[in-house]
């Protein structure tokens, strides 16, 4: 297991923040610096969303491998978001879905993340129709990925609830198709964060290592569910890495950050709290075995 940060965190850089709730980040950093920045943080890994370097030169590709071999980082190249294949809807985001796993090969990266949808996508009919239309597209996802020597790592991204993913886990039955675990998103569908996550954990290819708090307004919307400093929240993280690491999961725990609780002052500060937190927690849980 090893600490790590999703380049999400940085997504107000990107003209990636949430209308009405965030603002643009002043100053933006541009890809390489939030980079400079992240490796900052000692981390042993990184999470690069593909819209923080969605064209990259040959150049690009050769500086960013030079810069990840130099600091020993582990890489997961994450495509999808906001809604990936928009719940099925979507099949020409296959294309789009290439490229990118053509880019995370070129990386060097063993894992990418991917959505399936978002919040904004999950159909309100039964499950039984929304698999019939997504089953296809992960399934030629997934083919793609064997011949580019990656596995995929479906989030559970506000769109599937747990028995749903584990349920598409389980038809592809593949070694290359597994779950990238956001240890929060399914609070915010109101499932039980815990029972989530001990249904997912068995099937984790990558991670997102969230705490949320309840906040005000609609517990059905977004904006209620904030994101805080790790350990401050409602999501059990001891328990999930206790979890993990008796599931001998390998990869990454990747903090992730979004719509950040108003009432810190600073992501960098937020950013830094949580990745000390969870560095020693993970030692914690290690040095129990």
């Amino acid at each position: 297991m090893k600490i790590a940060i999703d380049g999400y965190c940085y997504h107000r850089h990107f003209n990636q923040h949430y209308p009405l709730l965030e603002q643009e980040a002043v100053p933006q950093l541009d890809f390489w610096q939030c980079l400079e920045q992240a490796i900052q943080f000692q981390i042993e890994g990184i999470s690069i969303e593909s819209f923080m370097l969605p064209d990259p030169t040959e150049d690009d590709i050769l500086k960013l491998r030079q810069i990840l071999s130099a600091q020993q980082l582990e890489l997961v190249w994450a495509w999808g978001h906001p809604s990936g294949f928009e719940s099925g809807q979507n099949a020409q985001a296959l294309v789009d879905f290439q490229k990118h796993a053509k880019i995370a090969q070129a990386l060097g990266a063993k894992t990418m993340r991917i959505c399936a949808g978002g919040r904004k996508s999950r159909p309100q009919g039964t499950w039984q129709n929304h698999k019939k239309s997504l089953l296809p597209l992960l399934e030629k996802a997934t083919d793609f990925a064997i011949q580019h020597q990656l596995t995929l790592a479906l989030e559970n991204h506000v769109d599937l609830l747990a028995d749903e993913i584990v349920n598409l886990v389980k038809t592809i039955n593949s070694p290359h198709f597994g779950i990238c675990l956001d240890t929060a998103n399914n609070l915010r569908m109101l499932e039980d964060p815990w029972q989530a996550i001990e249904k997912m954990a068995p099937y984790a290819k990558a991670t997102h290592i969230k705490d949320v708090q309840a906040f005000q307004g609609d517990p059905k919307t977004f904006a209620f569910w904030p994101s805080v400093v790790s350990g401050q929240g409602l999501i059990p993280l001891e328990k999930t890495f206790h979890l993990l690491n008796q599931l001998n999961y390998q990869g990454l725990l990747a903090l992730e950050i979004d719509y950040l609780h108003p009432q810190y002052t600073s992501e960098y500060d937020a950013f830094s709290q949580s990745l000390n937190y969870l560095k020693n927690l993970k030692q914690s849980v290690l040095n129990q075995r």
